[in-house]
């Protein structure tokens, strides 16, 4: 019995017999836990899926997710909150909550370089100090109108402290993910964002912990011992824990597994690291975020405890975290003129202390106006760690019901409006006009440098693309510049350090600044660049699948390039056959095609060269161009022809009969271009190009010449020659080059299918040509429309790349 005389609350038992037995499942802790959190899941995601169309991250859907199973709206009704989260299963519910967030922080330290925040820029320092300062500042003065009104009574100096940090915050991981989004986390503006946003996030953590400190119930001497305990603690993680991680990670070397024993004891060490933090009194996530720090970032051993952990503690555990505050959050509470003007004026002043403060700032480090209000709303954005102080704050009794309501609003708010109000007021800068975009083709002008948008999704097509283009580059006054573009999928479990790792300042396209992980595809450029004439600029482009190929068509026009190189969607397995990578990188692949303002070649790999790069001296190649005629077949040949130019290249050209009739003037073209071929077959004397006319009409001798032709080392083909189809369902490669890549044709050669840019065939390209011609319905249309090809995502401009150099 209670002092008071009325009866405690009967705790909950694990498990129930069955409903079966007269029991309900409800009343028992497990089958309730697991029914909240498949609601929670259930409710997030589709909210989510809800806010996609307006681009919100993910948080924003969790947040109101909470609170509409909370008192706000579904809580409302007594019987829905008495069955579905009565009051015995909260401590339940904390429990499960609070261990994911502590994992979660976990990863958050792992993901973090510390060592990175030592090359902040002076700008994006300058901003960051700004940033935390003035909103901190209005902060303190807002807690004042607060503890006037609505939060009588509690301690000032803990509340002073709280209401700063909580305006003064930029959620780091929230704004990783709108940048990325919104394609600016590759650009100046973006990567300063996330430079101010990294420091702004260190500073909201020391502030947190002395917040926490000074909320104690005991004496100013208790605070003093706990600060003075934690900075103890923080020194013995580095002094003593740090080696034993960095052991731990040494006997995981790459290549091979990590031992299970150490995944455990890491997990473990994590554990008892919050329990260490939280009988200091500086809470549970301290522990586990230190020693996310501290882990040693080289390896697999970091990459592999991510992979651990991270799905199961972000997609079930970290909910429930954002629903245990929704199920703190009465929106009821704030009622009257009074508590609705405390909430305009905590918006205006989160809004007016962290734009303001980062706007002037810009201006004052000569930042253009536009980006620097841009960069103002970024700064703005909130997130987990902002509903962390909150709810620190509500259960040191600093916060009531009402205040915490308000400010968990203020964070909504402030976060949901950055998306939309960036794309309105930040446009970044188009290709510039009265730059001239004149080579769209290989089969231009000699004299012109040619420029190649080569993309890749992993490691294992550079060996091929690197031989490719050595084998294209042509002669030392016909200059190639490789644009490399790394295509980058952003998922809903990358997390942001890791986004932005990959778009590192120099902008390659890669996982981490340490070297043991940048080696494996740096290496390979920046070796092929010094021992090849041609000349690398390495790229990235981050994105949504749905949304990549906008990447993709908004660098190749910003770069100028003649050509851009597309991998197939489909994967080379040991057999010997392709097996898809998925849908969406079919849908990357048509998207392009149909919409980039130059040619299109589509890159099938079986290996060029080996698994890897072979040097200039010693490529030895032999192409096979397959002519029907056409002007995807001229690109084709365009190709093949610059090809030829190499030294350790034979290309041989087999002319076939179209079996499609064609205008007098495709006929006349093709025989233009055949003619220059043989005339570079008559200057070269070695032999290594030749030209062979093959008697072939129908498909059963088209199907066997192909056949002879099967020893080559590449096949260069054009995407829609005037032929019948060589296969009954071709795919975007067209007639022939789906037959080349099909279980029924037996080879090694890897496959080059090109289509020619032509604006009438590309009318989503008129863009970028205000002279294109009228769209018109083609062959290729058809083709596309029966392979399943769809709209395309709304257009969003893309970002320079950090290395442009447009001429």
């Amino acid at each position: 019995m209670a002092s008071n005389g009325t009866k405690c609350p009967t705790p909950m038992k694990a498990t129930s017999q069955g409903s079966f037995q007269g029991e309900n499942p409800l009343d028992f802790a497990l089958p309730l836990a697991i029914l909240q959190i498949c609601l929670v899941v259930v409710v997030t995601r589709g909210l989510a899926y809800l806010l996609r169309p307006l681009r919100q991250p993910r948080v924003i859907a969790e947040i109101i997710g909470g609170i509409l199973l909370g008192p706000s709206a579904l809580g409302r009704s007594s019987k829905f909150l008495h069955t579905v989260f009565p009051s015995q299963s909260m401590p339940v519910l904390d429990t499960l909550a609070n261990l994911g967030l502590l994992f979660f922080l976990f990863l958050v330290g792992l993901e973090l370089d510390i060592s990175t925040l030592r090359r902040t820029g002076k700008k994006a320092l300058a901003i960051a100090i700004a940033g935390i300062s003035v909103p901190f500042a209005l902060g303190i003065g807002t807690s004042f109108a607060f503890r006037a009104t609505i939060v009588k009574g509690t301690p000032q100096g803990p509340f002073l402290v709280f209401m700063g940090v909580a305006l003064s915050i930029t959620a780091f991981p929230v704004l990783a993910r709108i940048l990325a989004e919104l394609k600016l986390l590759t650009t100046d503006l973006g990567r300063m964002a996330m430079s101010a946003a990294a420091v702004n996030d260190v500073a909201a953590w020391i502030l947190l912990a002395l917040a926490i400190a000074l909320s104690g119930s005991g004496s100013p001497i208790i605070s003093l011992w706990v600060l003075l305990t934690a900075t103890g603690f923080v020194i013995a993680i580095v002094l003593f824990l740090r080696p034993v991680l960095a052991w731990m990670a040494r006997q995981s070397p790459e290549g091979e597994p990590v031992k299970e024993v150490y995944i455990c004891a890491t997990l473990s060490i994590v554990l008892a690291a919050g329990f260490v933090t939280d009988t200091i009194g500086i809470h549970a996530l301290f522990g586990a975020f230190m020693v996310g720090i501290v882990m040693p970032k080289d390896g697999p051993f970091a990459g592999v405890l991510i992979e651990k952990v991270e799905d199961l503690i972000s997609g079930l555990f970290l909910p429930l975290y954002f629903v245990s505050s929704g199920l703190k959050t009465n929106v009821a509470t704030i009622k009257g003129a009074k508590s609705w003007g405390l909430l305009v004026l905590v918006i205006a002043n989160a809004c007016l202390g962290k734009i303001g403060g980062t706007v002037v700032t810009s201006l004052l480090v000569k930042i253009p106006v536009r980006e620097a209000v841009t960069l103002g709303f970024l700064m703005n954005t909130k997130g987990l760690v902002e509903l962390i102080v909150l709810n620190i704050g509500r259960d040191r009794k600093v916060l009531n019901d009402e205040s915490f309501a308000i400010l968990v609003l203020m964070a909504l708010f402030t976060t949901f409006i950055t998306t939309p109000v960036v794309m309105a007021i930040y446009k970044p800068a188009r290709p510039s006009s009265h730059v001239p975009y004149k080579r769209r083709t290989v089969d231009g002008d000699d004299g012109d440098e040619l420029r190649v948008l080569a993309c890749f999704h992993s490691s294992r097509h550079i060996p091929t693309l690197l031989n490719l283009v050595e084998a294209s580059r042509g002669t030392g006054r016909r200059r190639l510049t490789m644009y490399a573009m790394h295509l980058v999928e952003l998922s809903e479990r990358s997390s942001a350090i890791t986004l932005v790792q990959r778009a590192r300042r120099d902008g390659m396209p890669f996982f981490n600044s340490k070297e043991q992980r940048m080696e494996r595809m740096v290496v390979a450029f920046e070796a092929f660049q010094q021992l090849s004439a041609v000349k690398v600029r390495p790229m990235t482009a981050i994105s949504d699948l749905d949304t990549i190929h906008r990447d993709v068509i908004d660098s190749a026009a910003d770069k100028r390039a003649a050509i851009v190189i597309m991998p197939y969607h489909k994967a080379l397995g040991h057999d010997g056959s392709f097996h898809s990578l998925g849908s969406a990188y079919h849908a990357i692949n048509k998207r392009v095609l149909r919409e980039v303002p130059c040619s299109v070649a589509v890159l099938v790999d079986r290996g060029l060269g080996g698994h890897a790069q072979v040097s200039a001296k010693n490529v030895a190649f032999s192409v096979a161009a397959l002519f029907f005629g056409g002007p995807d077949d001229r690109e084709a040949l365009a190709y093949a022809t610059r090809m030829a130019e190499h030294p350790g290249v034979a290309v041989t050209l087999a002319r076939f009969q179209p079996n499609r009739t064609q205008s007098d003037e495709e006929n006349h073209l093709d025989e233009e271009a055949v003619e220059a071929f043989k005339a570079k077959v008559g200057a070269v004397k070695d032999g290594s190009v030749r030209f062979e006319e093959r008697e072939a009409y129908t498909k059963e001798e088209v199907l066997e010449t192909i056949e002879s032709l099967s020893s080559f080392n590449v096949f260069v083909v054009g995407r829609m020659p005037p032929t019948a189809p060589l296969v009954e369902k071709p795919d975007e490669l067209g007639p022939v080059g789906s037959y080349l890549v099909s279980s029924e044709f037996r080879t090694s050669a890897s496959v080059l299918v090109i289509k020619r840019y032509d604006p009438a065939t590309n009318p989503k390209s008129k863009r970028f040509d205000p002279k294109a011609r009228p769209p018109i319905a083609t062959e290729e249309d058809v083709l596309d429309e029966e392979t399943g090809g769809g709209g395309t995502a709304a257009v969003v401009p893309v970002s320079r790349s950090p290395t442009s150099d447009i001429a």
